[in-house]
């Protein structure tokens, strides 16, 4: 089966399966998604959930959120995990708002990745789910699916953004990576509630394989030694 054939088989049954994709960070604007997502680096949605509306019942803007210390933010966060690093962060890029762009989020790859605690991934997810811009943000889930699919050997999680980019058409990018998103929670895990049930792998034919990214680099650590 060619990679085209995958691709196309993938596309389908996800279009069926995930229909709606609703964002799963709760927010009401470019800023409180930024900083969902910003809190959401090594952390469950579910969690992030819980604890931004404490955090945006304080400040849901940049400048009510520099009236409160880092100290604050952090205690406020805490339970997402990282919480000194993310307070500096929310608390300077704020500011940086305020002083450079008015207040306003700015809509370019650039401009956001030079924000505190802004990495490429958290970019992508602003410019496409905030913004419209066509984007293909890449979190685990989705670096460990398109290797278990056979649409990237797994070496980087820029490696798979640019699989991805090069086999989905562009107008689905936005789209797609949240379905693969809510595919992952559903089959892809070891506790994922259907993990034996994957319509994926039953479709082209062949189970779920049981190597990762990270296992297959473990393997060549051995190898090394």
């Amino acid at each position: 089966m060619t990679k085209q054939e995958k691709v196309n088989i993938i596309s389908k049954t996800l279009q069926e399966s995930y229909p709606e994709t609703p964002i799963p960070l709760n927010h009401k604007d470019t800023y409180t998604l930024l900083i969902a997502v910003l809190l959401s680096a090594q952390c469950t949605d579910e969690r992030v959930n819980q604890i931004t509306p404490t955090l945006f019942k304080r400040a849901d803007n940049p400048f009510d959120m520099v009236k409160l210390t880092v100290d604050e933010i952090r205690e406020i966060i805490r339970p997402c995990g990282l919480s000194p690093t993310k307070s500096k962060a929310i608390h300077s890029l704020s500011q940086i708002l305020i002083d450079k762009y008015q207040g306003e989020v700015p809509q370019t790859f650039d401009e956001l990745e030079q924000l505190p605690g802004v990495g490429h991934k958290t970019a992508s997810v602003v410019m496409s789910q905030g913004f419209g811009f066509p984007a293909f943000p890449v979190d685990t889930h989705i670096h460990r699916i398109m290797y278990r699919w056979g649409l990237s050997n797994g070496s980087s999680v820029e490696r798979t953004e640019k699989d991805a980019k090069r086999l989905f058409p562009k107008e689905e990018w936005n789209k797609l990576h949240l379905q693969i998103i809510f595919f992952g929670r559903q089959f892809c895990t070891a506790r994922s509630p259907k993990h034996d049930e994957c319509p994926v792998c039953e479709a082209l034919g062949k189970p779920c394989p049981s190597e990762t990214p990270n296992s297959l680099k473990k393997k060549a650590a051995k190898k090394k030694k």
